[in-house]
């Protein structure tokens, strides 16, 4: 997890990646973190969020936000995602995590996606499996992001939001077509389940 850190050594690294590109309901989250590499502030088990349990990612969650040099986490809304597209959603949510980051790093690793920066980036595949910074970024999306769609499942009921956090699973998209689209769902995400309201 820290080769891409260690041929960055000596730079202040920042890494970014998100959470919710796939969902037809809710925000992308976007987080952005500068975590500290010496060995004694090393955090073990910092992998890719995917890969971790969800007991396992709230536990990391708070300690990176111990941690970390600084962090920044965003939201970019359904709205949004609707006018510019899911890609282009994303891209500004992580400029914007960086952009809000107390402390301007000297290289930054995305997860794959270029962004617009005039801070030098390297975008790598795969990067929150690779990255140490990519994947704690991973872990402060994903944590929020989960947990601001259990809260959106007490606003929104009929769609069990808390169990499947907004993704296409079948109960989500049968109570779709059973209730129709609440103000939380992606309309460009969801036009193929639903008929649009005139």
């Amino acid at each position: 997890m820290l080769n891409y850190e260690n041929k960055y050594c000596g730079k202040l690294i920042a890494g970014i990646d998100e959470a919710g590109r796939g969902p037809l309901a809710g925000p992308v989250v976007c987080a952005c973190v500068i975590m500290p590499l010496n060995d004694d502030k090393i955090i073990d088990g910092i992998n890719d969020s995917k890969k971790l349990s969800e007991k396992k990612r709230v536990h990391l969650e708070e300690l990176i936000k111990q941690t970390a040099i600084a962090y920044s986490v965003v939201e970019i809304d359904e709205k949004t995602i609707d006018d510019i597209n899911i890609l282009n959603a994303t891209k500004l949510g992580m400029k914007l995590a960086l952009q809000n980051l107390a402390v301007k790093p000297e290289i930054v690793l995305t997860d794959a996606v270029k962004i617009e920066t005039e801070i030098p980036q390297e975008n790598i595949i795969k990067g929150d499996a690779l990255s140490y910074n990519i994947a704690s970024a991973s872990i402060l999306a994903k944590v929020h992001r989960d947990r601001l769609m259990v809260q959106m499942a007490e606003k929104y009921p009929d769609y069990n939001f808390e169990k499947h956090k907004g993704y296409g699973t079948k109960t989500h998209i049968d109570n779709l077509k059973k209730f129709g689209a609440c103000p939380i769902h992606r309309q460009t995400f969801i036009k193929n389940f639903i008929k649009k309201e005139d």
